[in-house]
């Protein structure tokens, strides 16, 4: 095999040709697309990804290169990309490219591929289990590989994701002290609870509620993460015991796992919903919001709570009708299935870090 060639392999048996673009290796995870036309370098370290191959649906991906400034986290926790043309020689403010980028991060990539017709493919069929690989082009050892990797149906991948220890974001200007429960966060999601007065305390995903109540918080803030969220019982239990306590307000996996502590029940899509078009409805503004979407999870609409008709707002998406959010005054709860601090994608929905604010004002008045 020459040295510039790679091979994604799919569970449905198809192989597919093309060429490295990343580091040397192979590398297995659930295949998804993303329809993000920028902001590769954010989606690649977004630790919502730990787990999955992603495929970008934009065909021209690294024009801008990557710098430290647009990274997520600490490194890139996506198994793989997937593209179609990809820039080796980027301009403006790249401090590396794509590449190189992926090759320090230890991350195999594949370029050539016609991205849109595997998009279809996803479309139909589903999610489907991959590997990507520079060393093998055997049917049956790449079955085999595919064999070990268990479904993303039943998995807790948040542990994997979290920070090992409590550590705090200190904040000379703050007026609120905030735990925020590390199911995969981002920096970004840090960074604008920080810019509204927050001292954060970011604490492990398996950490209890009286773990939590010994910082003395005045409101619980729940992250992103990646996997199945009725799988982290232990966090779903914690969520539970806190609700009424303080403020609440839960981002994608944040939000699944605070109707689940409800009383809800979620269930997997087909495809799920990565991108930065998504058109989500909010009765409360009586507007559209375009918004940034990565999850392979949903929550059942009935019984969103166990209190029915408890929600003055229940967001919808208006591409599939799935729920987006909850809004539940009376106890306090803010939750989104959508990234209100983007990264990438556009900023309609910034305004619902100060409606955490607000509630946090209403609740300590």
């Amino acid at each position: 095999m020459a040295t510039s060639e790679a091979f994604l392999f799919l569970e449905d048996g198809t192989l597919i040709h093309g060429k490295s673009c990343g580091a040397r290796g192979t590398s297995v995870g659930e295949l998804v697309f993303n329809t993000s036309m920028s902001g590769y370098q954010e989606i690649l370290t977004d630790p919502s990804y730990y787990g999955q191959i992603i495929t970008m649906t934009f065909p021209h991906i690294g024009n801008y290169g990557t710098s430290p400034l647009d990274d997520e986290s600490d490194k890139v926790w996506a198994k793989g990309l997937v593209v179609k043309d990809m820039c080796e020689k980027p301009r403006l403010r790249a401090t590396l490219s794509l590449p190189s980028y992926l090759a320090n991060n230890n991350t195999v990539a594949i370029s050539g591929i016609d991205t849109r017709k595997l998009t279809r493919k996803l479309r139909s069929q589903g999610s489907l289990k991959a590997v990507i690989t520079t060393e093998s082009t055997n049917s049956k050892n790449l079955f085999k590989i595919l064999e070990k990797e268990p479904p993303m149906l039943g998995r807790n991948l948040s542990f994997d994701v979290s920070c090992k220890k409590h550590y705090r974001i200190e904040n000379k200007q703050a007026q609120w002290r905030i735990v925020a429960i590390d199911f995969g966060i981002k920096k970004s999601i840090l960074k604008y609870l920080k810019e509204r007065g927050c001292e954060i305390h970011v604490v492990p995903a398996w950490s209890t509620a009286e773990e939590i109540l010994s910082l003395h918080p005045q409101a619980l803030f729940l992250s992103n993460g990646p996997g199945d969220p009725a799988a982290v019982t232990t966090a779903i239990e914690t969520i539970r015991n806190l609700v009424g306590t303080m403020p609440i307000f839960g981002i994608c996996l944040g939000h699944q796992l605070l109707c689940l502590a409800l009383g809800a029940t979620t269930y997997k899509l087909k495809f799920g919903h990565r991108g930065a078009n998504h058109p989500v409805l909010n009765p409360a503004k009586n507007s559209v919001e375009i918004t940034t979407h990565n999850h392979g999870f949903a929550v059942n609409h009935p019984g969103a709570s166990k209190s029915e008709g408890s929600h003055e707002v229940s967001i919808q998406n208006l591409n599939d009708h799935t729920l987006e959010g909850i809004y539940d005054p009376k106890n306090f709860l803010l939750s989104i299935q959508y990234h209100p601090e983007s990264s990438p994608g556009p900023l309609d929905s910034l305004y619902l870090f100060d409606k955490f604010v607000e509630m946090m004002r209403g609740f300590h008045k």
